[in-house]
């Protein structure tokens, strides 16, 4: 019988989960992609999300799941001194439409430090049109954890969409 990978139990899982949220009203799911890169043989999983009554193109939340060939071989070979490989990339980020403030890009940082952490890598990245004077600006904020999510955490997987849908709220208050 075919064992499911780690990256397809943990995708499966969070998933669910979202999608549960979704149907209880809490969040509304905006986008979802399922890649397979056949050449690198690799995949990817990410699912966008909203709170309900915001507006998804002023703030949405996402999750990327990714897994490559070598953390995929890890869990089919079996092989004792590869299985640390056997899991999968987890990144969340933010995307967010505000004023071109420092003061803006600063609450935010510190408001997601609070939430995740100061382990945690957080960058932000603003988009904007040098040649228009505007006073809006698109940005994304990233968080990582520059390390595998393994099986084994699948329970703090959903304790992530929590602090997602906790920093939807806290960067909404920031940037209204």
């Amino acid at each position: 019988m075919f064992d499911p990978t780690a990256f397809e139990n943990i995708k499966v899982v969070i998933e669910g989960d979202i999608y549960d949220r979704d149907l209880s009203g809490e969040i509304i799911v905006i986008d979802r992609n399922d890649w397979i890169n056949a050449a690198k043989l690799s995949r990817k999983y990410e699912i966008s999300f909203t709170k309900k009554g915001f507006k998804q193109e002023l703030l949405s939340a996402n999750m990327t799941l990714e897994a490559g060939l070598e953390n995929l071989s890890a869990e089919l070979l079996q092989n004792e001194n590869a299985k640390q490989l056997a899991g999968c990339i987890v990144g969340i980020s933010f995307g967010l439409i505000h004023k071109n403030e420092m003061n803006v890009f600063k609450e935010v940082q510190k408001a997601l430090v609070e939430i995740w952490g100061r382990e945690r890598a957080i960058v932000q990245s603003a988009m904007i049109d040098p040649l228009e004077n505007k006073s809006l600006i698109q940005s994304q904020v990233k968080v990582s954890f520059n390390r595998l999510v393994y099986e084994e955490q699948i329970d703090d997987l959903s304790e992530m969409v929590d602090y997602m849908i906790t920093s939807l709220e806290k960067i909404k208050i920031i940037i209204d």
